[in-house]
């Protein structure tokens, strides 16, 4: 059991994501200043209050502190919208990175058709011949080279028997 742990716990993804919570929480930090510094003073000059987190209302002995609550929704929107950001990027290099393996499949591996009658009952055959193929992927940068180079024109990268896909 101890063993399975120790796997599960040196994973990849389990290290990424203990990393991610890390930034999460510095970036929380960051987040936070700029709200309570920054953007709610300014809020404040135009609403005349000065401290949008000492906002409170109170019924009897209760009291309701709907300023903090504002600053709350205010951090987490901004936060919530930075991830948006970085998520849509992320889904936009990986939807280029998939097109770019889908031109190279296409061009390595061009299949061309062709109809062969056989000899005694006339049934038709099918026969795959493969092309040379063209271009490549850069495996640094995923950029589509020339199949034959050896210096990658987009990172600069050496190129050779061992690197390549």
């Amino acid at each position: 059991m101890l063993k399975e742990f120790k796997e599960f716990a040196t994973k990849g993804n389990i290290m990424d994501m203990a990393i991610g919570v890390i930034i999460g929480g510095a970036f929380q930090k960051i987040v936070t200043s700029l709200v309570n510094d920054i953007i709610m003073p300014a809020i404040a000059i135009f609403t005349g209050k000065v401290d949008f987190s000492e906002l409170v209302l109170t019924i009897g002995n209760s009291s309701i502190k709907y300023g903090a609550f504002i600053t709350t929704i205010v951090d987490f929107l901004i936060i919530a919208f930075s991830i948006f950001i970085a998520i849509k990027s992320f889904n936009k290099l990986n939807q280029k990175t998939k097109e770019n393996i889908e031109k190279m499949t296409e061009n390595n591996k061009y299949i061309k058709k062709r109809k062969i009658k056989h000899k005694k009952d006339d049934v038709l055959e099918e026969e795959v011949k493969q092309q040379e193929p063209t271009t490549k992927i850069c495996p640094f940068c995923l950029s589509e080279i020339n199949y034959k180079a050896k210096k990658c024109p987009h990172c600069t990268s050496d190129l050779n028997d061992n690197n390549e896909e």
